[in-house]
């Protein structure tokens, strides 16, 4: 019993040995400023079903943080994929109905930046420079 128990710890350590980290991903976007407060009180009280859908697309350490520059407001989103398949699981999140629905009410409040713009998306990828775990 006790050997049975230590290769249960030993096969429960290496599985978190051998976890990849999460891959950490950031975007801005513009805010419209006629819209901003709208936006505000959505994600005050967001739908529970789309912060399930979030988590059940392997979305961990979700926030999305607001900063006012030169008179114009910007959201810069950050997040922890801890799936295997990020493009799967972002279409797996965009075919989902009420994740649908709620970007309807969020993405009108969206000012895109040109780079998004330019690819018909409305948060612009940015990249990492520095990480410190």
């Amino acid at each position: 019993m006790k050997t049975l128990f230590c290769l249960l710890c030993l096969g429960w350590l290496t599985g978190c040995a051998t976890s990849p980290p999460p891959q950490r991903h950031a975007w801005i976007t513009g805010l419209k400023p006629e819209k901003a407060d709208y936006y505000r009180q959505l994600h005050a009280n967001p739908w529970p079903a789309v912060s399930q859908t979030i988590k059940d697309c392997h979305i961990r350490n979700f926030s999305i943080h607001e900063c006012e520059i030169e008179g114009r407001i910007y959201l810069f989103a950050y997040l922890e994929y801890t799936g295997n398949d990020f493009d799967a699981d972002m279409r797996r999140m965009a075919a989902d109905p009420e994740t649908q629905r709620w970007w309807k009410e969020t993405d009108p409040c969206q000012s895109p930046l040109p780079p998004a713009a330019a690819q018909g998306k409305i948060w612009t990828d940015l990249k990492e420079v520095y990480y410190l775990p």
